[in-house]
């Protein structure tokens, strides 16, 4: 289901949309893996619920594990922490590869309520 907001002004369609995800910090020479899940997820990015959060800036690495299906997917993206709530991190993404984008896609049309993206 979509997410609305009217006081946002998003140019992508944001639904609902919880799974599990793992995100990787790489930062000064270490490597931080955060559990977690996802509460919302759009073409540009992700809320992500961890307990650990990261500072606006940080570089990071986020894997979404889809089930449910006969095959494991998982997606793959380069992003960057842009803002930081008590509830979890919002995660743009800065580039995936095609078949990434090709499932992030569906993902979105399918949990769409009006079938946008």
């Amino acid at each position: 289901m979509a997410v609305p907001n009217d006081n946002e002004k998003r140019r992508h369609s944001r639904v609902g949309f919880s799974t599990s995800i793992e995100i990787l910090i790489q930062a000064d020479g270490k490597e931080v893996r955060l559990a977690g899940s996802s509460k919302d997820l759009s073409l540009k990015g992700i809320f992500a619920g961890a307990e650990e959060k990261f500072a606006p800036g940080t570089k990071c690495l986020v894997n979404v594990f889809l089930t449910g299906g006969i095959d494991k997917i998982e997606l793959q993206m380069k992003g960057t922490v842009v803002r930081r709530t008590d509830n979890g991190m919002g995660i743009i993404f800065d580039s995936m590869d095609v078949d990434t984008y090709s499932h992030l896609k569906n993902i979105v049309y399918y949990n769409s309520s009006d079938g946008s993206i």
